[in-house]
């Protein structure tokens, strides 16, 4: 989930087979083993495990400088200050080192407020990048987490007047989501099911903006929520049963 400081808070796979009566012959893209779930971190895929994991070793180093372990407490102020998200950088604020109003759109999504924001995210990028890194591939899902993100933040910029910083990882995953819901769409055809989970997702982040004060960036989720949908789209449009993926 993406918080603003406010925080911002957050098909089967293709086998490929011998062609039949041609002599043709398709050769498997991945290795059966290496899809197997024992030799996977956490029996995740690896775009998923790399950022978990990215982000677990940056709120890592930043509580332990808060307890004087390593580095200063300093640290988190410094990383907020020059890695979070400022809307007032889109607009007349001087930034901190020439930049720092690009950078922030892929940094701020690798900050968190703290342990609990951090594992709230990071559950649910585990969550959905297991099924998803799975039928996109490692490029794909890496491309729309990364485009949600980017999607994300540049609706918080549009849309916020918050002179807060926002961070998160919240952005990329409801880009998940989104991709989540083309899925569903392209499977089921439904529309009444469609609806239901789009107001699933209006409904939980309703309830959590009142739980928090109105301390949410529901800006940078309902922009990591198209960015992701539209790059599913234009990524992954539709694949037939038994097409590898690539």
């Amino acid at each position: 989930m993406e918080t603003v400081n406010r925080v911002d808070d957050g098909g089967a796979s293709p086998r490929s087979r011998a062609g039949q009566g041609t002599g043709a012959s398709v050769r498997p893209l991945r290795s059966p083993e290496a899809m197997t779930p024992r030799n996977r971190p956490l029996g995740l895929p690896l775009v998923p495990a790399i950022l978990i994991a990215v982000n677990v070793l940056v709120e890592a180093v930043l509580l332990a400088a808060d307890h004087r372990i390593l580095g200063s407490p300093i640290w988190r102020a410094l990383a907020y200050g020059n890695g979070a998200f400022w809307s007032g950088l889109l607009r007349d604020w001087r930034p901190n080192f020439p930049g720092q109003p690009a950078t922030m759109f892929v940094t701020y999504s690798f900050l968190h407020a703290g342990p609990g924001h951090l594992i709230g995210n990071m559950i649910m990028l585990a969550l959905l990048g297991k099924p998803l890194s799975d039928r996109l591939g490692g490029w794909r899902f890496a491309a729309i987490y990364g485009l949600s993100a980017l999607g994300g933040g540049v609706a918080f910029g549009l849309l916020s007047s918050s002179a807060a910083p926002m961070v998160g990882a919240s952005g990329a995953i409801f880009g998940l989501a989104g991709a989540g819901l083309v899925h569903y769409w392209q499977e089921q055809r439904s529309l009444r099911g469609l609806a239901g989970a789009v107001v699933g997702l209006v409904a939980l982040n309703a309830l959590t903006w009142l739980m928090l004060g109105g301390q949410l960036a529901w800006e940078t989720h309902l922009g990591g929520l198209v960015a992701g949908a539209l790059a599913t789209l234009a990524l992954d449009p539709g694949r037939r049963p038994g097409q590898p993926i690539v």
